[in-house]
């Protein structure tokens, strides 16, 4: 943005440019601390309140638009920086070439794709946009001969359709490797929204995999190896690595994954390289680690994963020598068990699960119960219903860590309460459900606090025992204390974000006195 980047803009200025009400513009200043400061007027000579268009502009790209919100030439995925970039330049939203592939993708897709199911065109659009950013000799090979692809790609003889998107890409304008990746996440998050309708897939929510990946990084100063043993299209993958990137931290030397079919090896390969990840290490996998992923001693320092949920394994299946918490028939637990073997002895993993993992009798409570008593959970946190497309499952987020040999204080959040309606029958969660929902674990594992009534509570492993080692956040959790009889939900919304705030301002602080004294120590030789 180096012509614009010092060009001052007022709040009026910015919610014309990115599509919302004034107020909003003045929500974002007062709720996030990294929101850009007004630049000094006198030493400046602009405006009241003006900001720099390039510092609004690098902190809007981070914003997701709500899919409830999006205009209509926008894809899942897109960034209110988008908005406000395509208004500094002008507003022509048709030059360039992210544009020219989502003309592709939505104006012109029914009358390009011939007999190709809307997924299986947006799989060649994906693979055609990765390899002309990524592979030049592999694009000039198709740009002469564009059946060629179909060496690559297993679809339908097309002839005329790859003959016009070849075309059509050749022919965009050059992309920057960032819009060449923002082009790639657009069209990724377009494919999953459709395999989504047809219940074909259940791909990690956005808002989902932010929680998912925040909140693992912050485990990141010592992880070198990552891993996810049911990729989908590698959505958490990139998420941590998005996530890590953004605390300024180190990447994972190493990462890999397992993906259960063809097609989403492939997309995880293609997703992992456009973030720069050149030799991910990305092998076939299965639907359960029981069928296959027992060959590998391999161990990691973060695991990150949204496997099936709810399967029954075949009765007839040997017990696996990984299942040391219990013998259970439940693909749930099988994964479960398979995740903690695979941790290194700091490891620390996420793992997505239907709620009724944490409150099934027999085996599965028998194997909850020598899970809590050996230490591996740190925390269980409940997710709002309605999250994914087509169903209204209950989900919950399992944060676990190699075995302590103990029974330890677990983290319950009860998060049910959170987000906002996407749509008449999809929520998600905003940006401020999810930086509540990050600090609540961050608190805890980071500092051993737990602060946010109504939100989350630490429990011994006695009380669990008491309510049958179900791992509920609803058992543990007193939703009245924060929102007391006939509470609003609004008011509770906003002061469980004025109590995460607070948290996070105190452990700034606490941060800063670290700071301090881990200097004046060095000073004295310390």
């Amino acid at each position: 943005m180096g012509d614009f980047a010092d060009v001052l803009l007022s709040r009026s200025d910015i919610a014309r440019m990115t599509g919302v009400r004034r107020p909003a513009v003045t929500n974002w200043q007062r709720r996030h601390g990294d929101f850009p400061r007004p630049v000094d007027v006198e030493q400046e000579r602009g405006k009241p309140d003006a900001f720099r268009a390039g510092e609004v502009l690098e902190w809007l790209s981070g914003r997701i638009v709500p899919s409830n919100a999006l205009q209509p030439q926008e894809l899942p995925g897109a960034t209110y920086g988008d908005r406000f970039r395509a208004a500094l330049g002008g507003g022509d939203r048709t030059a360039g070439f992210r544009y020219a592939v989502e003309r592709l993708a939505r104006r012109e897709a029914d009358a390009l794709r011939g007999r190709l199911s809307t997924a299986e065109f947006l799989y060649l659009l994906l693979h055609l946009v990765y390899v002309r950013s990524r592979q030049p000799q592999r694009w000039s090979s198709y740009v002469a001969d564009p059946p060629a692809v179909l060496r690559d790609v297993d679809l339908p003889q097309e002839t005329e359709v790859l003959h016009w998107l070849v075309g059509a890409l050749d022919g965009a304008p050059p992309a920057s490797p960032e819009e060449s990746r923002e082009t790639f996440d657009r069209l990724l998050a377009l494919l999953q929204d459709s395999d989504a309708r047809t219940a074909a897939e259940f791909f990690t929510p956005a808002s989902v995999s932010r929680v998912m990946a925040r909140a693992l990084a912050t485990h990141s100063a010592s992880v070198k190896r990552l891993h996810d043993p049911f990729c989908r299209t590698g959505e958490l993958l990139t998420g941590y690595l998005d996530a890590v990137a953004a605390r300024g931290a180190e990447a994972p030397q190493e990462v890999s994954g397992r993906a259960a079919n063809e097609r989403a090896l492939q997309l995880t390969r293609m997703n992992l390289v456009m973030r720069g990840v050149e030799h991910p290490v990305i092998r076939p996998g299965f639907r359960t680690p029981s069928r296959g992923l027992t060959d590998s001693p391999a161990v990691f320092d973060a695991v990150i994963t949204n496997p099936p949920f709810a399967l029954r394994l075949d009765p007839s299946d040997a017990p696996q020598e990984y299942w040391s918490y219990g013998v259970t028939r439940s693909g749930d637990f099988d994964w479960l068990q398979y995740v903690v073997t695979r941790l290194a002895p700091d490891g620390h993993a996420a793992v997505l699960m239907g709620a009724g993992a944490g409150f099934r009798g027999g085996a599965e409570e028998r194997a909850r119960a020598n899970m809590v008593r050996d230490g591996v959970v740190a925390c269980v946190m409940a997710l709002p219903p309605g999250l994914f497309a087509l169903t209204s499952i209950a989900t919950q987020i399992w944060f676990l860590r190699a075995p302590r040999g103990r029974a330890e204080p677990i983290l319950f959040v009860d998060g049910r309460d959170l987000g906002v309606m996407a749509s008449r029958t999809r929520r998600e969660l905003p940006d401020d459900d999810i930086d509540i929902l990050v600090r609540a674990y961050v608190s805890w594992t980071g500092r051993g606090v737990v602060d946010l009534p109504g939100l989350a509570r630490a429990v011994w492993s006695e009380e669990i025992e008491g309510h049958g080692f179900r791992l509920d956040p609803a058992l543990y959790v007193k939703r009245d204390t924060l929102l007391g009889n006939g509470a609003d939900p609004a008011d509770a919304r906003g002061r469980l974000t004025s109590l995460a705030a607070e948290l996070q301002r105190l452990r700034e602080q606490a941060d800063t006195v670290d700071r301090m004294a881990r200097e004046r120590l060095r000073r004295y030789g310390l």
